[in-house]
């Protein structure tokens, strides 16, 4: 759906609660198509912002995984090379 969120669950060191609200904050302009509310609608978005960090800090709580914690730094790497490889970037 939306191509700026990114994965964030099972990295080591864990995500922190401004990447968790970032994501949150991503998902909700995409949903409701304001990239910044009117006044009005502000509270609404901000409202929703919070839940759905919320939300996802709850889920990754309750999440179980024997897999091993992925390494940022490796992941970047190979997003890297695959934008490399898509876009004829080095």
């Amino acid at each position: 759906m939306c191509r700026n969120i990114k994965t964030l669950y099972n990295f080591s060191p864990p995500a922190t609660d401004d990447e968790i609200h970032a994501a949150a904050l991503q998902y909700v302009r995409k949903v409701s198509g304001f990239n910044k509310p009117s006044k009005i609608n502000e509270d609404a978005f901000h409202q929703a912002i919070e839940e759905i960090a919320n939300a996802t800090q709850q889920l990754f709580n309750e999440l179980v995984t024997n897999a091993e914690p992925r390494n940022r730094e490796i992941e970047a790497e190979r997003a890297r090379a695959r934008a490399a490889k898509r876009f004829g970037t080095e």
